[in-house]
């Protein structure tokens, strides 16, 4: 996950906060409160979308690279030529970002990790070690370019593919053991009998890491496809283009319908294992059978209005049977209650995007399928033009679901977010401080690759691909700069 929480060994060494216990200090304001959660939500909503790509663009190199093996069509060699100096650039953004999260794991909440860092230490460290084994590999498959054997190049990206998947799986298994807390005895507010092992693969680890791994091979397929749709609506409809718009499409298409089924099992799941959540997913306020599906809406007066309600349709998708009994937000007090509205709307949110994706991936199927050819119209493609947004909207709409959707608690039914919050004043300050660093990453980053846009545009040169991505793109000696428009 491109460096998440690669540098854990590193917590408490920054000065924006200084953990103190929340005995000495007493629990923190609710403006600081606030301030930590804005801080921790706008620090996640950032990295996750570079976390994706960095899953999911390894990936693409791959295939791209072996259909250039397999083919000798040098179309795909420059795509994956300039796709690799992206994934340098996002890297080591990534990492970045990542080592800020790190950092405000143990710095904004020394109640979670001071409490029940020995219980989920074993998915970050190993989190490290998949961080790390990723940059080894990366700096391999970008500087090997040219001084290997093309078959041999081609294996050491099979590493950096690996890696990527096991960072994400490592880290939302801790994500995940914060939903369902085991592997670990609690007496006298002491933690005992720690299984890591169980920790980590928690009741709630298989749909989590699923929904999330496929999550980001979709965020990366749409999302660079989104980038070729807006150059075939220009005008630039040759043949780089449009394999520059037909693998990574692809990619997210195939997983499009594999998410459907993967989202309707994490549904399921926490109807058995989480049911307030769902409760607040969908805005059940009682306990009841032949619950409706509701759609849109907001939660006034413990009842959701303006809502388009499907009879029974809730029921049905829970337990197959419209007398499946829904449990409701009345099986607990109100103070552990998540907010409703946030939680539902985000919600609909997500689940709205999945089915705009299925649609249009079946719409490119289908096209394919009869024409072996994109589709036609100018319409898919202006669509296709606004998947990627879409698919990263539905990632960030599936992590304030996940995470908003288990408040009132950090780790569920053990510690309250008031408790584990650090208590020391002026958390807002490093709020500002990370807004700051983030508006100047996401500054420099866009710079970085439009200038790497606009020189991929420039005509290409006879030998490319025979360096590494990141040395300049000379011609051969006694080459002739081909004629085209490349991006």
């Amino acid at each position: 996950m491109s460096g998440l929480f690669g540098l854990t060994g590193l917590l408490g060494l920054t000065g924006l906060v200084v953990p103190v216990s929340a005995a000495a200090a007493g629990p923190a304001s609710p403006a600081d409160m606030f301030a930590a959660r804005m801080q921790m939500g706008f620090s996640l909503g950032w990295h996750i979308v570079l976390a994706c790509l960095g899953v999911g663009m390894p990936a693409l190199l791959l295939f791209t690279e072996w259909r250039a093996l397999r083919t000798g069509d040098g179309e795909y060699l420059r795509l994956v030529h300039r796709w690799a100096k992206a994934v340098g650039v996002l890297f080591a953004v990534g990492a970045v970002s990542g080592t800020i999260l790190s950092f405000e794991m143990g710095l904004l909440w020394p109640g979670l990790m001071g409490v029940y860092g020995e219980v989920i230490g074993l998915p970050f460290a190993l989190e490290g070690n998949a961080f790390f084994l990723e940059a080894i590999f990366i700096g391999v498959y970008l500087y090997a370019w040219g001084r290997l054997s093309p078959r041999l190049h081609l294996l050491t990206g099979v590493p950096v593919l690996v890696a990527g998947v096991a960072s994400a799986f490592f880290v939302v298994t801790a994500n995940a053991w914060m939903n369902q807390p085991v592997g670990f005895t609690l007496e006298g507010g002491r933690i005992r009998d720690v299984d890591p092992w169980r920790a980590m693969m928690n009741p709630a680890t298989p749909p989590q890491t699923l929904h999330m791994i496929i999550a980001a091979f979709m965020v990366t397929g749409f999302t660079v496809a989104s980038v070729y749709a807006v150059a075939l609506l220009r005008g630039r409809r040759d043949r780089y283009h449009r394999l520059g718009f037909a693998i990574p499409f692809a990619l997210g298409a195939v997983f499009a319908p594999i998410q459907i089924v993967v989202g309707d099992y994490a549904a399921r799941f926490l109807a058995e294992y989480q049911p307030v959540k769902l409760a607040a997913m969908e805005g059940v306020f009682r306990t009841r059978s032949h619950a409706p599906l509701s759609l849109g809406g907001v939660a006034v007066n413990e009842e959701m209005r303006y809502a388009v309600e499907i009879p029974s349709g809730l029921s049905l998708l829970v337990g197959n049977s419209p007398s499946t009994v829904v449990r409701g937000l009345d099986t607990v007090p109100v103070a552990d209650r998540p907010p409703v509205t946030t939680v539902h709307l985000a919600f609909d949110t997500m689940v709205a995007v999945g089915f705009f994706l299925l649609l249009l991936s079946a719409w490119f199927a289908v096209a394919w399928w009869r024409h072996r050819d994109l589709p036609r119209s100018p319409w898919f493609l202006r669509l296709a033009a606004i998947s990627g947004v879409a698919a990263a909207a539905a990632v960030e709409s599936g992590w304030i679901v996940t995470e908003v959707g288990r408040q009132p608690w950090t780790v569920y039914g053990r510690l309250r977010t008031v408790d584990a919050v650090n208590p020391v004043p002026g958390l807002w300050a490093g709020f500002v401080v990370v807004l700051l660093v983030y508006a100047i990453l996401t500054v420099a980053t866009v710079y970085v690759l439009r200038r790497m846009a606009r020189a991929s545009r420039t005509p290409e040169v006879a030998g490319e691909g025979t360096h590494a991505p990141q040395e300049p793109e000379e011609p051969a000696q006694g080459a002739t700069p081909a004629t085209g428009d490349r991006g």
